[in-house]
């Protein structure tokens, strides 16, 4: 049974794929002021192996039930499962961590939501470096914010986008761009290729007045993205170009910055905003 001191937070995570076991991991290895309580998976004899693997054994409870083990509920499943995640727990006051910001979209009364019932909606960073920027450059005024995705071919295959459009990708010897449109458009179409992108309007502009370009590049093998913000405070740049994990549409530096934000619950130096 795990084991609780009076001031830790406990934590539950919905999906025990590539990004919710390293998660997993890192909180059964210790981070300061958290523990694991509970998971839920569709499958727990496929996970059996690694979760006898952890000194400390969480419950397996089925999604709706995480709110009653735990202070915060991390969501680390495919983007179709975020509503039957986040908001039993938002109901009952709870934090969640949104991986799959994307379907923020299509939920946004899951916001109202937490403003009724005193729960948090917490995005973790992710693969976008300088979101503390356009935090900060928003308190002011955005007057534009522009991204471009290059991602390999395998990255991409199965995405609605190319699905109904019959694009061939597979025998690509060239970049291609597939998409040209607002983020919100691009969250639609490529609903497990662009969280990054949904944050990035989230944090600045808005879904709607990001403008997103979405690449097939067989030149790449890691997911390449350009972000490009003109604002009163600043003009700046960045780019990153993330490993992917084991899952190709999914970036190793996603579960980083989950862990990241979970440190930063209970840290007692907190740097950036």
């Amino acid at each position: 049974m795990t084991r609780k001191a009076s001031n830790e937070l406990r934590v539950a995570i919905a999906g025990l794929g590539s990004i919710g076991s390293k998660i997993a991991t890192a909180l059964d290895r210790g981070i300061e002021g958290l523990m694991l309580s509970a998971v839920a998976v569709r499958d727990p004899a496929k996970h059996k192996a690694f979760l006898n693997g952890l000194r400390h054994q969480p419950q397996i409870l089925p999604v709706d039930q995480l709110g009653e083990a735990a202070d915060i509920v991390v969501e680390c499943a495919p983007s179709s499962q975020l509503r039957a995640i986040v908001e039993p727990a938002l109901k009952r006051g709870k934090s969640a961590v949104v991986v799959s910001v994307g379907a923020l979209l299509d939920n946004d009364d899951l916001i109202d939501l937490a403003r009724a019932t005193g729960g948090r909606i917490l995005v973790p960073t992710g693969a976008l470096i300088g979101l503390d920027a356009v935090n900060a450059a928003a308190v002011g005024t955005i007057h534009s914010v522009k991204m471009v995705t290059r991602k390999p071919v395998d990255g991409l295959r199965g995405a609605p986008f190319i699905v109904q459009n019959n694009i061939d990708i597979d025998n690509l010897r060239e970049p291609l761009k597939l998409f040209e449109g607002s983020a919100r458009e691009a969250a639609k179409g490529f609903p497990a290729n662009v969280n990054v992108a949904v944050a990035l309007s989230l944090a600045g502009i808005g879904p709607d007045r990001t403008q997103m370009q979405v690449w097939a590049d067989p030149t790449v093998t890691r997911n390449v993205h350009r972000i490009e913000v003109e604002a009163d405070s600043a003009r700046f740049s960045m780019g990153i170009e993330n490993v992917p994990s084991e899952n190709p549409k999914t970036g190793m530096i996603t579960a980083l910055s989950v862990i990241a934000l979970l440190k930063k619950q209970r840290a007692t130096l907190c740097v950036g905003t």
